[in-house]
């Protein structure tokens, strides 16, 4: 089955490692019978991402991405592991579509003549009036 990210990026979901564990916390007597938690493990640098996105996720300061370049997650957020291994894959390509949302430039703005009059007139009357403060010399 294929995962698209977007119109023209698309990955396989077999390129992403998914392996059922015990989920954490309390659940009653399930809870140390059942596997129902995902452990997902995406290997950026064998994905076939395009380079410049590789490079992107691999810059990005995650703490889910190891040392290695392995995007590692854990999904327990559901109570079956259908659910949970649907999460995983869909938390797996919103990371990737928010690394592929390029940051518009920023561009400078100038002052405007008008901005800068008003700041200096206002220093000006700033000013004065603290100069009618002063002791009156006869």
């Amino acid at each position: 089955m294929e995962l698209r990210i977007s119109r023209t990026i698309a990955i396989d979901e077999s390129e992403a490692d998914l392996q059922a564990i015990r989920a954490q916390g309390s659940g009653g007597q399930n809870v140390n019978k059942v596997s129902s938690a995902i452990h997902l493990r995406f290997d950026i640098h064998a994905s076939s991402l395009p380079e410049r996105l590789k490079e992107k996720l691999l810059q990005a300061k995650d703490k889910r991405v190891t040392n290695e370049g392995v995007f590692v997650l854990k999904a327990q957020n559901y109570r079956t592991q259908e659910q949970n291994r649907e999460d995983a894959l869909a938390r797996l390509v919103e990371w990737i579509k928010a690394a592929t949302i390029e940051q518009k430039t920023r561009i400078k703005t100038k002052v405007s003549r008008a901005a800068k009059a008003r700041r200096v007139d206002v220093k000006k009357q700033q000013g004065a009036k603290k100069s009618m403060r002063k002791k009156v010399e006869f």
